[in-house]
């Protein structure tokens, strides 16, 4: 196969968007129904499965919830029924904002009693 003397920064940002887009058509084109469906598989698998961090797992948790919709209440009480032996409940986190105003009001009352008292 003969080396391709253009790259990529040699393309307009829209010339470049379009030659993706024909890319991604064509390959799709190009894929039989059970090559489009275990690609699929493995990328839904990848976005669902593999959340790193509190946005990524309440995005998944979005979507999930989009997809079954007024199925997923059932859902989830049937997994948590069916793996009832599982101990390892994630526990809720604590919203850092709600958090920080909690402290806030606290140290208020605690600076309205010290002024009562100095009276």
């Amino acid at each position: 196969m003969k080396k391709n003397s253009l790259i990529y920064s040699d393309l307009s940002k829209k010339q470049l968007e379009n030659l993706k887009e024909f890319y991604v058509q064509k390959k799709v084109e190009s894929m039989s129904d059970l090559e489009l469906k275990q690609y699929v598989r493995e990328i839904i698998s990848h976005q669902i499965n593999d959340t790193i961090d509190k946005e990524e797992e309440m995005e998944a948790w979005r979507e999930m919830s989009n997809f079954f919709g007024e199925q997923f209440e059932i859902i989830i009480l049937e997994m948590r029924t069916k793996y009832n032996d599982d101990k390892n409940v994630l526990e809720a986190e604590i919203d850092p904002q709600k958090q920080r105003l909690e402290l806030l009001e606290r140290n208020n009352l605690d600076q309205e009693k010290k002024d009562m008292w100095d009276d």
